[in-house]
């Protein structure tokens, strides 16, 4: 029976590309169907990636830290001659309807039914990775990559199955480590090669992964939205004692200095609703939003990432800080799913756990507005009519102008000031 090819497919939220992380099978591998059969790393988190069909692996079109295209050649399933053609019939009628089955959870079986496109597949032939520009280049990332930086590909030397030229030869020849075919001898001489050598110890590194996403949405919310900041600093004693008294009386609890400030800056939406909100540049409206799904920044291994907690104004401040801690969890483990990284209402920067006071950050596109808070730190404060030393942090406030004036930014910032300094406002104002 002719083998077929699956391909990389639709993960949903706008993705057009991913990069092998790991593959979970090899070549002569017998699979099942929804079986794992790699890991893949989106602009927005990594992926399990299963196979609808039941087989053996023919072959694999990537090797692991590849970028391929959604739609390219993934790998390749020689069906099984004892497959019930009842099943490869199930498969073809799912295919047909577009039920995709392709993310962790969405399998062939009737009651796993997916929304998501379906990854046609086709016969295994050379034909199906036809090069469309180079002729031994399938990726047109690769192709990208080497365009961008004046690589001629018909001067390297391939390393992937099949003679093709993969996205490590392409950097190996960037970064001036990589064999070469023998150049022809006008070329050898030609002095422009000269002008694009770099010193040895230059180093690139690609931007990808959760990096080109966060570099992209910083660019372009620098380059729409008009933002102002305003900052105060504030004594935050009684709020830093009040975190301590919620651990006396419920360890289990763990209400942190990020639950509380997120509950703050809830409570502050509720009271400026102007600053919930987005613009809608094409239809040139303010679209003010009902609900809070409230985001905050992490630091992974993988770059700056902003989880996301949905409806946290309809939250009590225990599940408030669980949710919290969950999201930070699977952020730092690489198990959020693009849904989890989307969708945010307003975001909240806790940049003092680096151990710097104060920020002008850039806000999470296309929100309004967002809280940083710098590290909590002892100085001298005026107290009950003298110099004592207190904790205290300074509090920035990046906002859309365009979205209201400086009296609401304000009037926001000083309610989340008087709520870190008079804790008890949070109970009496609600």
């Amino acid at each position: 029976m002719t083998a077929t090819v699956f391909k990389l497919p639709d993960l949903g939220e706008g993705l057009t590309e991913a990069e092998i992380l790991e593959w979970k099978v090899s070549v002569g591998d017998t699979v099942t169907t929804d079986q794992i059969i790699v890991e893949v790393e989106t602009a927005k988190a990594a992926v399990d990636v299963p196979v609808p069909i039941a087989g053996t692996v023919a072959e694999l079109f990537a090797e692991a830290g590849t970028v391929v295209d959604v739609g390219s050649p993934l790998i390749a399933i020689s069906p099984e001659t004892a497959l019930p053609d009842a099943a490869a019939e199930r498969y073809r009628e799912e295919e047909q309807a577009g039920s995709g089955n392709v993310l962790v959870g969405y399998g062939t079986t009737e009651t796993r039914r997916s929304r998501r496109r379906a990854a046609r597949p086709e016969p295994a032939h050379p034909a199906a990775v036809a090069q469309d520009e180079a002729p031994r280049v399938i990726s047109p990332v690769v192709r990208r990559l080497a365009k961008d930086n004046g690589i001629d590909v018909a001067t390297l030397t391939p390393t992937g199955p099949g003679g093709v030229i993969l996205r490590c030869d392409v950097e190996q020849a960037i970064a001036g480590t990589a064999p070469t075919a023998a150049p022809p001898a006008a070329q050898a001489t030609a002095p422009a090669a000269e002008e694009h050598r770099e010193a040895a110890d230059v180093v690139r590194v690609p931007l990808k992964g959760v990096r080109r996403t966060m570099a992209e949405k910083l660019s372009r919310s620098r380059r729409e939205i008009p933002d102002a900041t305003t900052w105060v600093d504030v004594d935050a004693t009684r709020l830093v004692k009040l975190k301590k008294r919620i651990g006396e009386a419920d360890p289990d609890a763990g209400v942190g200095m990020l639950a509380l400030f997120a509950a703050i800056c809830v409570a502050g939406l509720r009271r400026f609703p102007e600053l919930n909100a987005y613009v809608d540049t094409e239809r040139e409206e303010i679209v003010r939003l009902p609900h809070v799904h409230l985001g905050f920044a992490a630091q992974t291994e993988r770059g700056l990432v902003v989880p996301v907690v949905r409806d946290a104004h309809l939250l009590p401040l225990a599940d408030l800080a669980a949710a919290l801690r969950e999201r930070t969890e699977e952020a730092r483990e690489g198990r959020l799913s693009p849904g989890d990284l989307t969708g945010g209402t307003f975001t909240l920067n806790n940049y003092g756990v680096f151990g710097v006071d104060g920020s002008t950050p850039i806000i999470n596109h296309p929100e309004a507005a967002m809280l940083g808070v710098g590290r909590i730190a002892e100085r001298p404060w005026a107290h009950k009519g003298k110099v004592r030393l207190r904790q205290v942090t300074q509090l920035s406030f990046t906002f859309d102008h365009r979205v209201c004036d400086g009296g609401v930014a304000g009037g926001f910032l000083r309610f989340v000031a008087d709520c870190v300094e008079r804790p008890e406002m949070l109970v009496s104002r609600r």
